[in-house]
């Protein structure tokens, strides 16, 4: 709303005004408890911070009276504007205008995981495999792009919205990849995350222009990981592994729910990376067992996985799987001599899958050496609480 009325140029202003009035109602409503219409109060403080800011860095220039005037007309309209649904178009409408095309895809997904998702800086560089410093010089060339776009949320053509697709599905896959397994230092989990993601995915699914199978296999995916969140958190709220998980508290209806998006993702000739990875969440869903679980069919997803979207992450996540199926020396021989690239061989995952497939060969010292890596590279106290289980004996 407030990018409506004064315009992308002013991106940062906006966001410190956003944060301003979310601070006082902090401090607002603690005292006072919440008033009628909580987002049209957060609309209007964060609005007259914003004019505030251009009075006053434009020294009452005719530009910034024309802002004002426009801020101030949004202002009268936010109670009636400001229900749920139009908020959350309001963010998908931002979400493709920050993935402009001119802009570099990773500066699209910092931007956007920065400025509308609420990620900070090091949550972004965990989950794009970064350095933090990279993220800051990413962040920064997108805001300098979107400053000098022709910009306006609401005027964004079908042409545009068709290309733009693929990145606001990679946005919204790494929010709920970050609720469903948080590199944040307090939660291990954060629901929020994943319902804000999959409400809007369901967004995408309401309009012909991006109702594609796409879409639908990432909702797919949704649902079928959403379905386990409950049995992957002990009463402590500590991470549990698969086979550590109760099974009877699986959603059942959540897995009915994502087997319907993936049959309908598999309308036309369409396969993507959700398609395979909402197969891999599915064949776990549908197992009795880890015993029972089909492994030849995540290898299988896994395979082609690495075809579509080629990553050293992938071929990981396969050698596991192999280890599952054929033991674990047949998952070593899958990795074995491939040269990790150096934002895997720096992350806590390549050593955790190292150390867990040479503790179960017997290869106790290298065991060690990578387990030793993984906790010290572990990104978070519930994740570290988790790779010691593992690696003590666990199957994940």
């Amino acid at each position: 709303m407030l990018v409506r009325g004064v315009g992308v140029r002013h991106l940062e202003a906006i966001e410190d005004a956003t944060q301003s009035a979310l601070l006082a109602a902090i401090e607002t409503w603690t005292r006072g408890g919440l008033p009628e219409n909580p987002s049209a109060w957060l609309f209007r403080v964060a609005s007259n911070h914003v004019i505030g800011d251009l009075r006053q860095a434009a020294r009452r220039n005719r530009l910034t009276e024309e802002h004002s005037a426009e801020v101030a007309h949004s202002t009268d309209i936010a109670p009636s504007a400001f229900m749920a649904g139009d908020v959350r178009d309001d963010l998908l409408r931002m979400l493709f205008a920050c993935c402009d095309e001119s802009i570099p895809v990773e500066s699209q997904l910092v931007v956007a995981l920065k400025t509308l998702c609420g990620f900070d800086v090091r949550e972004i560089a965990e989950r794009l495999f970064l350095t933090e410093a990279n993220v800051y010089k990413r962040l920064g060339r997108a805001r300098s792009q979107l400053r000098d776009l022709p910009f306006d949320p609401n005027d964004l053509s079908v042409e545009q919205v068709i290309g733009r697709l693929p990145a606001v599905q990679s946005v919204l896959y790494l929010l709920f990849t970050e609720g469903y397994l948080s590199s944040h230092a307090e939660s291990a989990i954060r629901r929020d995350l994943c319902d804000e993601a999959k409400r809007l995915t369901g967004l995408l699914t309401e309009q012909s222009v991006t109702a594609t199978p796409e879409t639908f296999a990432l909702l797919a995916l949704m649902h079928l990981h959403s379905a386990r969140m409950t049995a992957r958190q002990d009463e402590a709220g500590d991470l549990l592994l698969l086979d550590e998980q109760d099974r009877t508290l699986w959603d059942q209806e959540e897995i009915r729910t994502g087997l319907s998006w993936l049959a309908r993702s598999a309308d036309g000739p369409t396969f993507s990376r959700y398609h395979a990875e909402a197969g891999i969440a599915a064949e776990h869903c549908l197992a009795p067992s880890i015993s029972e679980t089909r492994w030849d069919r995540i290898v299988e997803c896994y395979a082609l996985l690495e075809r579509l979207a080629p990553s050293a992450i992938h071929t990981l996540n396969r050698a596991v799987a192999v280890a599952e199926w054929r033991g674990p020396l047949a998952g070593l021989a899958v990795i074995e001599g491939l040269e990790p690239p150096s934002w895997l061989a720096g992350s806590y995952l390549w050593a955790a899958v190292l150390s867990d497939l040479h503790r179960r060969c017997g290869h106790d010292a290298d065991a060690r050496r990578y387990a030793h890596v993984a906790l010290e590279t572990a990104p978070s106290s519930a994740i570290k609480e988790t790779l010691q289980r593992r690696l003590q004996g666990g199957v994940a």
